[in-house]
């Protein structure tokens, strides 16, 4: 005999409360580990089971009060990202899978491309990283190096520029 399987019931994303305070609460507590844009906190306050209209809502109070601003945060995130170093082209992706609008990470961008060489960063990273595989077939090592600049959102151009000049 075969054992009928029961199927679990996926867990329904039940209307938590409509009380504006503990969606604050819950907003301020998000932002408390790092800022996030406007898009991205309302979808953490739905995801917690805040009502749309009610993640809309407490997104417009923190925003009155420039406790979330989409320029800051886009500002924050490619400085912070720069540093890492990661090209521009990853960057602008993860900002728009956070819901900040196109002319504000283009913006940012253009901000931080003032005092940041991408090329002479892919050619430092390039340098760095078949420093480190010497031990292997050289055309194998510039195949490496390409996927691992490419993996960091650099633009193709850099990358062959730079793998050329290994």
């Amino acid at each position: 005999m075969r054992k009928q399987s029961v199927k679990k019931q996926p867990k329904s994303n039940k209307v938590q409360s409509q009380n504006p305070e503990k969606a604050r609460a819950y907003a301020f507590l998000l932002l408390k580990y790092r800022l996030r844009s406007e898009n991205e906190l309302k979808t953490r306050l739905r995801q917690k089971g805040f009502s749309p209209e009610l993640a809309e809502s407490t997104a417009s109070f923190l925003k009155d009060r420039k406790f979330i601003d989409d320029r800051v945060f886009a500002r924050g995130w490619v400085s912070s990202r720069l540093k890492r170093p990661w090209g521009k082209r990853k960057i602008q992706l993860e900002l728009m899978q956070k819901g900040v609008a196109a002319e504000i990470i283009q913006e940012a961008l253009a901000w931080a491309g003032q005092d940041y060489s991408e090329s002479q960063t892919v050619s430092k990273l390039a340098k760095q990283r078949f420093s480190k595989l010497q031990s292997i077939d050289p055309l194998k090592a510039k195949m490496r190096v390409y996927g691992y600049l490419m993996r960091r959102g650099f633009s193709p151009d850099l990358v062959q520029d730079a793998i050329r000049k290994l």
